[in-house]
């Protein structure tokens, strides 16, 4: 059933980026990959369906021999004490002038978009993307973020042609 849910998942963000009509999504210029390295906390997103009441959500990324990103993605179902979930994709960098356009895959052979669309100067936030935009993931070094940081992420989403109506928060609810 996970197998089943995964390969849908890798469809349907897939099959969403063949829309010609929508402008293409820019990157940030540039990625340093190795401070990009390290747990990030997912503080909102437009979930896929597999995301849908996650709680204490975080993905963490390691760099390994052969220029691979070596993903962790974990959450805990509805809340902290529910059912931890967990995930180990893979992730390719497509461009490697500015390391911000990634493919990342969940199940042999597919590899879905990922694009880094907002970074942090100091590495402390990032915007992942989708080119259809249905999917996006906010994220944060640490579990919390400012409000104004927040809002500022927001406009520039909604400038990217965003539905800020579908963006939902990540509890990050830890003792």
């Amino acid at each position: 059933m996970k197998l089943l849910k995964l390969i849908a998942l890798v469809l349907v963000v897939m099959t969403g980026c063949q829309d010609i009509k929508i402008k293409p999504m820019e990157t940030v210029p540039y990625v340093d990959i190795e401070k990009f390295m390290g747990k990030w906390y997912v503080i909102a997103n437009i979930p896929t369906f597999l995301e849908k009441g996650a709680t204490n959500a975080i993905e963490s990324y390691r760099l390994n021999d052969k220029g691979e990103v070596e993903t962790y993605f974990s959450y805990f179902k509805g809340s902290p004490q529910g059912a931890k979930k967990e995930y180990f994709p893979k992730g390719f960098i497509i461009n490697k002038k500015t390391n911000a356009e990634w493919k990342m895959q969940f199940l042999w052979p597919f590899k879905a978009p990922f694009l880094i669309i907002d970074l942090d100067q100091d590495y402390r936030f990032t915007v992942i993307g989708v080119p259809n935009r249905k999917y996006v993931w906010i994220m944060a070094r640490d579990s919390q973020i400012p409000q104004n940081t927040y809002q500022g992420i927001l406009s520039r989403l909604q400038k990217k042609g965003y539905d800020l109506t579908k963006l939902q928060m990540v509890p990050q609810i830890w003792d």
